[in-house]
């Protein structure tokens, strides 16, 4: 019995044992189902959404095409606008550029015109200061051969030019400078010919012009002037015994008048009687036609000289009575007109030309100073290149030297 319960319960527990296991079977096969749908389930709404993804991936990849396209228009846009701006920003670097040049080659130019100005000022003044008493005195001398220029052919003033030519004589004498002995020589030429002009006495004759003015009121008019109109004389008659006494008392009467009233007889027919104004007039006229000779005169203008005296001489012998005075009045002009004012001045330049190159002269004065070179016969005709030494062979009468090319070996070593 025992044995029968332990088989029993050995049967019940392996009867559990297959139900358990039956049961874990169906458990798995149902787990396994819902895996299997769960998958199915996940893989159909992964593609849903894989499909939802590339529809939306498609709309916003178009979207981004345009933009991209959008951008890309504009940043071309961007970059026309940029090499514009490029473009003019180059047109103008380079105006800037040309005008900053222009004006710093401009500033250079005038610093280099100031910086040379001021060079040669500081030059001037060093040459002014390093002068000797022979320059001043050479100096001076240039301003009086100057002067002298000026004087004779802008004034005509001989007496001057004489005298500012013998004290440049002077300076340059005291000078000592031996290159202007030949300036000396030129300048004793010009004096000569000054001193042999012939210049007019400009300030007698216009003195003897302002004494004839004051002669004009002494001078006697042609024709009669007095304050009342002149009127036509009648016909005599034969005189009568009453006529006869009345001459008688006219004669008596012009004899007590004799020395107070002038009686002038004239030759011409009187047409007419000047009144009193007229008759100044035409001694104003006379005055002024002298007036314009004195100034011919000054301004050295001897045409005018000439046509303003014959003017005054023609007035005078129309319009006054020919006496004494007029007589000498005319001769007067006359003796002007045989004066020529302007004479013909020789020209003096040479000696100042002369002494603004007195470098040269002084060049040339020093190489005639020095005594000439004896030509030495060549040796050594075979050699192959000599030194060439240039030496000066001068002639007394020559003022450029002549230059003989004599090789090295033909002068003499030094004893």
């Amino acid at each position: 019995m025992a044995e029968l319960s332990e088989q029993q319960e050995q049967d019940l527990s392996e009867t559990k044992q297959i139900q358990r296991s039956r049961s874990g079977l169906w458990f798995g096969i149902i787990v396994l189902l819902i895996i299997i749908g769960l998958a199915g389930a996940g893989f159909y709404f992964f593609t849903q959404l894989r499909s939802q993804q590339e529809g939306l991936g498609g709309e916003v990849k178009g979207q981004m095409s345009k933009q991209i396209a959008d951008y890309q228009s504009q940043l071309v846009a961007i970059q026309s606008q940029l090499a514009t701006i490029e473009s003019t920003v180059a047109g103008k670097d380079t105006h800037f550029t040309k005008t900053l040049a222009d004006f710093s080659s401009l500033h250079n130019e005038k610093l280099e015109s100031t910086r040379k100005e001021l060079n040669d000022s500081i030059a001037r003044i060093q040459r002014q200061l390093g002068k000797t008493r022979g320059d001043w005195l050479i100096a001076d001398a240039e301003y009086l051969l100057s002067v002298a220029n000026e004087r004779l052919h802008l004034i005509g003033d001989v007496n001057t030019t004489r005298e500012a030519l013998e004290a440049a004589d002077q300076r340059l004498r005291e000078s000592g400078d031996v290159g202007a002995f030949k300036v000396r020589e030129q300048i004793a030429k010009e004096i000569d010919v000054v001193k042999r002009v012939n210049v007019p006495d400009v300030v007698g004759i216009y003195a003897a012009i302002q004494a004839m003015q004051d002669r004009v009121d002494k001078l006697v008019l042609f024709l009669p002037y007095t304050g009342k109109a002149f009127t036509p004389p009648v016909a005599e008659k034969e005189p009568s015994g009453e006529a006869t006494a009345d001459q008688g008392m006219i004669d008596s009467a012009m004899d007590q008048l004799e020395g107070i009233v002038t009686i002038r007889h004239s030759e011409h027919e009187v047409k007419e009687i000047l009144t009193p104004e007229e008759a100044q007039f035409i001694k104003e006229q006379l005055r002024v036609k002298l007036e314009m000779v004195k100034i011919a005169l000054v301004q050295h203008n001897e045409g005018l000289f000439h046509s303003g005296l014959a003017d005054a001489k023609k007035w005078t012998e129309e319009h006054f009575t020919k006496d004494v005075e007029v007589n000498n009045f005319i001769a007067e002009l006359d003796r002007f007109t045989t004066i020529k004012i302007r004479s013909q001045f020789p020209d003096i330049s040479l000696s100042l030309k002369m002494l603004r190159d007195i470098t040269k002269l002084r060049i040339e004065t020093d190489k005639s100073m020095q005594p000439a070179e004896t030509v030495v016969p060549v040796e050594n005709v075979d050699a192959v290149k000599p030194t060439e030494i240039v030496v000066p062979v001068e002639k007394i009468e020559s003022t450029k030297p002549t230059e003989v090319i004599v090789p090295s070996e033909a002068v003499p070593a030094a004893q």
